[in-house]
């Protein structure tokens, strides 16, 4: 089959992701549209994948904001088609109040240049004499490309693949990486309750030492409880 009915397939495991996602208590949930690396793609595969955004976006809309879905596109938008620009900011206005769940959809997106941008705006920054640290560089990233931005918990990577391809990459400092191969375009509400069941089983210590040996160092140091 050709690769555009792959793209096809991936709009409905988005609508099947995003459906279950609340009920697995899911508030934040962001997905990799379009790389800024997809640019070399062939010219209509390329066209493709923005029909396609544009046509879930005008199709999607009034489902999401029934449904309490806020949706929020991060990215560059400077090289983005007028029409789909139109329709992504239709869809932001009109989910504006959703609730239930942030839905952002990562279009002609790149970690790198986020933080690049993010570089560059420190040097205002630091200008005025704030003290460089990962918090200034956060919030620099927030106003550069990726709003609402925030630490990630869990990153699933569908289709075999090992490597984060450029994707949130500040961000997921402290993110458990799950690593599967169903396809994204089979990928569907029991692979995402298989990967909170597995987020749910590792022990997140950020660094620090296991609750348990925490718990038993601070006893035996003179805790006395």
């Amino acid at each position: 089959m050709p690769r555009a009915a792959g793209h096809a397939a991936g709009v409905a495991a988005v609508e099947r992701v995003v459906g279950r996602a609340p009920d697995l208590g899911i508030r934040w949930l962001t997905l990799y549209a379009f790389s800024s690396d997809n640019w070399c793609r062939p010219t209509d595969e390329v066209d493709n994948i923005f029909w396609l955004l544009r046509s879930y976006l005008h199709l999607e809309t009034d489902r999401l904001r029934r449904h309490g879905v806020r949706l929020e596109v991060i990215g560059r938008r400077d090289r983005l088609p007028n029409l789909l620009l139109r329709e992504i900011t239709r869809a932001e206005c009109a989910t504006a109040a959703g609730r239930r769940v942030h839905l952002r959809v990562a279009v002609d997106y790149s970690s790198r240049d986020a933080i690049t941008r993010a570089a560059a705006g420190l040097t205002t920054a630091l200008s005025s004499q704030q003290p460089l640290s990962p918090d200034l560089v956060g919030r620099m990233l927030v106003q550069a490309l990726t709003p609402g931005s925030g630490e990630v918990d869990l990153l699933i990577r569908a289709g075999g693949e090992k490597r984060l391809s450029d994707f949130l990459l500040w961000e997921s400092a402290y993110a458990e990486l799950l690593f599967t191969d169903q396809l994204w375009p089979d990928f569907d509400a029991a692979d995402l309750d298989a990967a909170l069941t597995e987020f749910r089983r590792r022990q997140r210590r950020f660094g620090g030492m296991p609750a348990e040996t925490a718990l038993s160092t601070q006893s035996c140091t003179g805790g006395g409880r």
